[in-house]
């Protein structure tokens, strides 16, 4: 089988296969933070206070998230900030 015939070679359909599984697979994993509207951030950043991992500091209009050291003038940016987060910790206690 020194030349086999090429249209019998299947090679590519599984390699496209494979890639689309994977693609699928990262999909999955993955988390949405495009669908953070205003009510859905504040609700989090009101659970995550009371939580103690965000600290309000009034006086410079700012919300400090406290595991990372990040500091935000908008809940929304918080709370995408936070799941991103989230997501990554998540990923790496997986993989360990």
């Amino acid at each position: 089988m020194a030349n086999p015939n090429p249209r019998d070679d299947t090679s590519a359909d599984y390699e496209q296969f494979e890639r689309t599984l994977l693609a699928q697979d990262r999909d999955a994993t993955s988390v949405t933070t495009a669908d953070v509207d205003d009510a859905t951030a504040q609700h989090l950043v009101s659970e995550l206070i009371d939580a103690d991992v965000v600290t309000p500091i009034p006086e410079d209009r700012v919300l400090v998230h406290e595991p990372s050291g990040a500091a935000f003038d908008s809940t929304t940016q918080l709370a995408v900030f936070h799941r991103g987060w989230t997501a990554v910790r998540d990923t790496d206690s997986e993989g360990e």
